[in-house]
């Protein structure tokens, strides 16, 4: 039998922290003296306590750690738990990166000294024939969806000259999951429809539209200075807003070559 503190050092964990798991339930001393209540542990424990500390490692709650331990040597239920911590950290590991990447660009627009400027122009994109895809789906970073159901159908299209690809999104407010989108290209000649592509003659539309040079996070005060351009030059909003990929991620992968076109409909 270890006392307490032998018990501490040989496992590297705290007197306190072991109290606090007597406290919990996790880890109960093999006996505890009932006169003095100094807590007592077999040498066993100690490999307990290092499935415990690993597990700790690894993100787990000690709620979580208390389930475990009672399934341990079930190596289905094993896996399953570890599987799905697995898919939570490589969640917040994108989520870290993605926010990294916003830092990192803000840094280099402060050290570059450039304020953000868009120029608004009213323009009418004319009558066009084009591969139409109507989905929702899970989050607007999930726009790819439509594009992959479109190529994946309709792998024999003919782009036009000019060829314009946009996705209009449906929606009447801002939604953070069951995003309606419709994604259209135009294309020459003439095509059958498919289960999820639909060919349209889409109406000609004006727009209050700007270019957007570089990377998607320059969309919001994109937006934001088309919408206040419209309300200050008396124009009004008149049907969903869509963006006009010019050079998007199908053409590169270097996020500063993307252009893109807020596009709203106007009268």
């Amino acid at each position: 039998m270890l006392k307490i503190g032998d018990f501490s050092k040989l496992s590297r964990v705290s007197i306190r922290m072991l109290r606090h798991y007597d406290d919990i339930g996790l880890l109960k001393p093999a006996e505890t003296d009932e006169f003095t209540g100094y807590r007592y542990y077999r040498e066993e424990q100690l490999f307990i306590i290092g499935r415990i500390t690993s597990l700790k490692d690894m993100g787990f709650s000690l709620a979580d750690i208390i389930k475990i331990l009672d399934c341990y040597d079930d190596k289905e239920k094993m896996e399953a738990f570890l599987s799905e911590r697995q898919k939570e950290l490589k969640k917040l590991s994108e989520e870290t990166d993605y926010k990294l990447m916003l830092l990192e660009t803000a840094r280099k627009r402060l050290r570059k000294e450039q304020k953000m400027s868009f120029d608004v122009t009213v323009r009418t994109i004319p009558e066009r024939y084009a591969a139409t895809v109507q989905m929702v789906v899970p989050h607007y970073e999930d726009e790819g969806m439509l594009w992959s159901t479109m190529m994946g159908e309709c792998g024999n299209l003919i782009p036009s000259e000019p060829c314009l690809s946009a996705a209009e999104f449906l929606d009447d407010e801002f939604k953070e999951e069951n995003v309606e989108i419709v994604a259209w290209m135009t294309v020459a000649g003439s095509y059958a429809d498919t289960e999820h592509v639909k060919f349209k003659t889409l109406p000609a539309v004006k727009v209050a539209s700007c270019v957007i040079k570089g990377s998607y996070e320059q969309m919001g005060e994109a937006y934001a200075t088309v919408v206040s351009w419209i309300k200050e030059n008396g124009y009004k909003m008149k049907g969903h807003m869509f963006n006009i990929y010019h050079v998007s991620p199908a053409q590169t992968k270097n996020p500063d070559e993307y252009i893109t076109e807020a596009c709203f409909p106007v009268e």
